[in-house]
């Protein structure tokens, strides 16, 4: 019997989790339709993790040129060509995104803005398309606030196609895009300060944090703490930047990294019956279903674990529960992730505080040190990593990381902690040596416990 609908299956949004949702349920014998408006590929590939890492390793180039001295090699007065660094970098997106419309060869992609009309329907362009089962994948995109001036100002999506390098940069915010940027430019040569509401890395642990304020400051970062921007005016030396504290800064590009909201307005999901949060967000059961049965979402415009292997878990799990009669839940439990700072940080597992908060007792284990290599280059460069253990069950409840290769390593400690591995374990695994990994399982010395101390004082 001919099905009722053009589609089984209509993806809204071509980024990470829409592709791989639809090229799956292709493969499967679906018929699949999706539909983007802005490149195939998605932030992650266009406009986020890819380019941005790109950016991240020629920054790196910079340490690595002055670090060859130590090593025997030559001096060199390296100059950089920004220009010859971002066609590379667009050459290198093209050629993903290319690759990409081949993974969606057996659906049928429509490269224009999707909007639903109700809830088996979509309107794609000036075509008209209707499904049994519609995925809403549209992501997020860079948030910045309404001040006066605000159009002078740019996010992650430009500064990755900016046609010179500012010489003066200042970055507002505190995260992850945020300090990322701030090694990038650093790094490259610009003088860069950042302006935090509070402090940076909010949710990730805060000896992280801590550690990164430290090495921004020994790359000539200034960062300015409780401070906000109230407006940006355009000036002929650049910009100029009024805080609220009554003071300003002078510089050439202002770039927020403040947050990023769900791209859910303006494509119909309320006209259809799809609850959306506060925030924008589209409020999802714990199988990615909306409050329309047969509409689901994934990914960033759920904004719940803003990853891109997460969006790509979600769009699987969501496969097995609507094609496959088979319900499954994401699993948002230990999921490494990194940070591309500089230096960089891998993290799995819970934060101190939030092992305190959940478990009571815990045991800290810390080990900070200057990596081999920089006992011969002498650079002030430092790595630390730390280990949370419930004291009751020796179970490790988080391990973190902020150094050379943090995120490679965090990748392996994923694994062991969704193993449920013990420190027990951890210390008989035998380490690599010489490597900054082996710290991990030769870390043996307690932290005093602060409420230890305060109980021991009571007595």
């Amino acid at each position: 019997m001919a099905s009722q609908y053009d589609y089984d299956l209509y993806v809204i949004g071509a980024g990470s989790g829409g592709v791989r949702a639809s090229r799956m349920a292709a493969a499967a014998g679906k018929r699949v339709g999706i539909c983007e408006d802005n490149r195939v590929g998605g932030t992650c590939v266009l406009r986020g993790c890819i380019p941005k890492k790109l950016l991240v390793y020629a920054a790196h180039y910079a340490h690595d040129y002055h670090d060859a001295v130590a090593y025997g090699w030559d001096p060199v007065s390296p100059a950089h060509d920004w220009k010859k660094l971002i066609d590379a970098k667009n050459a290198e997106t093209s050629r993903l995104n290319g690759i990409y419309k081949f993974l969606l060869k057996d659906c049928d992609v429509h490269e224009a803005r999707g909007r639903l009309l109700d809830a088996h329907t979509v309107q794609v362009g000036d075509q008209t398309f209707t499904a049994e089962t519609i995925l809403v994948a549209t992501g997020g995109w860079p948030f910045v606030p309404d001040i006066p001036g605000k159009e002078y100002a740019i996010t992650s999506n430009e500064a990755l196609d900016l046609e010179w390098r500012p010489p003066r940069i200042l970055i507002v915010g505190g995260g992850y895009i945020a300090v990322e940027f701030a090694g990038v430019f650093a790094g490259l040569g610009s003088k860069v300060e950042m302006i935090v509401r509070s402090k940076l890395l909010r949710g990730f642990d805060d000896d992280l944090a801590s550690e990164l304020d430290q090495a921004l400051g020994r790359d000539g970062v200034k960062v300015n703490y409780g401070v906000n921007i109230v407006r940006i005016e355009k000036i002929a030396a650049g910009l100029r930047a009024h805080l609220d504290n009554g003071e300003t800064i002078e510089t050439d590009s202002i770039m927020y990294a403040t947050g990023r909201y769900p791209s859910s307005r303006g494509i119909g999901l309320e006209e259809a019956g799809v609850k959306l949060g506060a925030g924008g967000e589209i409020l999802v059961d714990e199988y990615s279903k909306t409050s329309v049965d047969n509409i689901y979402a994934i990914g960033d415009v759920t904004d719940r674990m803003n990853l891109t292997p997460v969006a790509l878990h979600e769009a699987m799990c969501f496969l097995k529960t609507v094609f496959d009669g088979v319900p499954t839940a994401p699993i948002y439990q230990d999921i490494a992730t990194a940070v591309f700072s500089t230096p960089p940080i891998g993290t799995v597992g819970l934060t101190e505080e939030e092992a305190r908060a959940k478990y009571g007792k815990v045991d800290i284990y810390k080990s900070r040190f200057r990596p081999l290599k920089h006992t011969i280059t002498k650079r002030d460069h430092f790595s630390f990593m730390k280990l949370i253990v419930d004291r009751a069950t020796d179970k490790v409840l988080g391990a973190h990381m902020i150094g050379d290769d943090a995120a490679e390593i965090a990748q392996g400690l994923g694994i062991a902690l969704k193993c449920g591995a013990t420190k027990a374990q951890f210390d008989a695994t035998i380490g690599i040596h010489p490597t900054a990994a082996e710290e991990f399982v030769t870390m043996r010395t307690k932290e005093p416990d602060p409420e230890d101390a305060v109980a021991k004082a009571a007595e």
